[in-house]
């Protein structure tokens, strides 16, 4: 049999003469240009039992679980929320009714920021790109009929992730429920907030402590609860490629571990309650490779590095969302394929849970009819195409294997890279992230606009702008928001509210555990920006440097 390069030099080149490559950019997102072919050539030194093994075993390359999708398959957990706590509830009970089998929570921007419905800086921001949620009042009424103990709870929130968690628990608690029973997963990856998303609220360091008292606080009280899930979605979204997606986000995660430790936390009792979150894009191998670097890389780092004993320590658990900024308004229509596309990598790539987005998510907030052709495209990858039958499909393929290996290596030279400047917070400090992600941003961009990189209805094949039906947040939400704020304000024991209050901030100024405070406070009915405003002023508020 020929050699890869006897091929490529007595029948590639000549084909070529005949009939020339097209005159196109074939790097992927990450700036990685693939040859023409892939043979064992590709592979030498590899060796599968240290790098592929088995699924359900270190490094875990082709899954955390023996079986994977022939055992259990993906959670099919569709991201929602909008507008007032009942309507939420509303779709959350229409999207298990169609078949959903996990419930992910999207507040909206005043929450997300820590702010009550009638705060000042929440006008006009009230339900719109998520739920309302300014007390326990709102969490009651979120989650009205869902069994917390049999249906799984994910929830997007950062700054103000241990109050809304506490009010959560709280809800289970005054419905009698074992906590012992209770799962889900609060995102609480603060350390993202700066590299990408840009909605923090209080400095870094005392933003990480209230993430590590979630990881002491977390596995004795709510054993079944991710107490944090890792994201690189939103760096992706942010305009960082495949690579700079995987490390920056393992450099989060191990961040996360080192500050744990340093608190004397032992790792394997945390540790398996870490979870991680991605961004699945639009070249596909890329993706599939990517998700299997994550989990070796995690594997390898807890194990041979921070000492891990227990093997669920070393399994990087995953939950995966189809690229929101790969979908544009041109089109939308096409959308459709590009989630299908997106969807089929993330499970070929042995994600555990999966979101995919609706066709009209540039425009509005998704319809009911578009979130509901989105969760039927999860069903039909499931049930129609074979792929959940075969335990990583694609193990073995010359280039699958050398990809992931590529991949591995890129971002372990960026990991390093931030140890050697100090670890994640100096990163955040010296614009280090912000400054990869904004080169990496504006090469796509000039590809876009060159045409080196076709996107279909954008810069290529272009037609006629096609309405969609879109959804609309009606403005009385805020209008019941401020009602059912007044109504709690009015209501609530107003000394336990004090107590609860300064109970929090001694946890502020004294360094200790804040959850059992954040619960004091769920329960007496303290607002969100009230339990906000009293760690301002003890932490402080962070203004992100200029840089030059």
């Amino acid at each position: 049999m020929k050699s890869k390069n006897q091929w490529l030099e007595s029948v590639y080149a000549p084909a070529t003469q005949k009939f020339p490559e097209r005159k196109y950019n074939f790097k992927n997102l990450s700036d990685m240009e693939p040859e023409p072919i892939y043979t064992a050539d590709d592979l030498k030194g590899w060796d599968a039992g240290r790098d592929l093994g088995y699924p359900g075993e270190f490094p875990y390359t082709r899954g955390v679980q023996p079986s994977v999708y022939r055992g259990k398959l993906w959670t099919m957990r569709m991201f929602a929320g909008f507008g007032s706590a009942e309507q939420t509830n509303e779709r959350f009970h229409a999207l298990l009714k169609a078949g959903q089998t996990g419930l992910s929570t999207a507040f909206d921007l005043p929450t997300l920021m820590g702010y009550d419905s009638d705060h000042p800086f929440s006008k006009g921001e009230v339900g719109k790109c998520g739920v309302a949620v300014a007390s326990l009042a709102d969490m009651e009424i979120l989650f009205q009929g869902i069994d917390p103990e049999a249906v799984t709870t994910s929830m997007t929130i950062n700054s103000p992730a241990n109050a809304i968690w506490a009010m959560y628990i709280a809800n289970a608690q005054k419905q009698g429920k074992d906590l012992s029973k209770v799962g889900g997963t609060i995102q609480n990856d603060i350390l993202k907030e700066f590299i990408a998303q840009k909605e923090f609220i209080y400095p870094p360091s005392p933003s990480v402590k209230l993430v590590i008292d979630t990881f002491e606080w977390g596995p004795k009280v709510v054993p079944k609860w991710n107490f944090i899930s890792v994201s690189g979605y939103h760096i992706r979204e942010a305009g960082a490629t495949g690579v700079q997606e995987l490390a920056f986000t393992l450099a989060d995660g191990f961040h996360y571990v080192e500050k744990a430790l340093e608190r004397g936390l032992n790792i394997d009792e945390f540790a398996p309650r870490i979870s991680f979150f991605w961004d699945i894009h639009n070249d596909f191998f890329e993706e599939i490779a990517k998700l299997r670097a994550a989990r070796r890389i995690w594997a390898r780092q807890m194990r041979d590095r921070y000492g891990a004993k227990d093997p669920k320590s070393w399994m990087l658990r995953t939950h995966s969302q189809t690229a929101g900024v790969s979908l544009p308004a041109q089109q939308p229509l096409n959308n459709i394929a590009r989630v299908a596309i997106q969807a089929l990598a993330a499970v070929l790539g042995g994600t555990q849970s999966l979101h995919t987005d609706s066709f009209d998510e540039a425009l509005a907030l998704p319809t009911e009819e578009a979130a509901t052709i989105a969760l039927r495209t999860q069903q039909i990858i499931a049930y129609e195409t074979g792929v959940a039958g075969v335990v990583d499909p694609l193990a073995g393929s010359y280039y699958v294997e050398k990809l992931t290996d590529e991949i591995e290596a890129a971002a372990m030279g960026y990991i390093e890279q931030i140890r050697m400047m100090g670890g994640v917070e100096a990163g955040i400090d010296n614009g280090f992230f912000q400054l990869e992600m904004a080169e990496a941003a504006y090469r796509y961009q000039r590809e876009v606009e060159t045409k080196d990189r076709i996107i279909v209805g954008v810069n290529d094949f272009v037609q006629d702008a096609v309405e969609v039906p879109i959804q609309l947040i009606d403005p009385e939400v805020e209008r019941v928001q401020e009602a059912r704020l007044a109504q709690v304000r009015r209501e609530r024991d107003p000394k336990r509210v004090e107590a609860a209050l300064a109970a929090l901030r001694d946890t502020a100024v004294t360094g200790a555990n804040s959850m059992p405070a954040f619960l004091e406070c769920a329960h007496a009915y303290a607002t969100l920006g009230e339990q906000m405003d009293v760690l301002k002023k003890v932490y402080g508020e962070y203004t992100e440097p200029v840089l030059v």
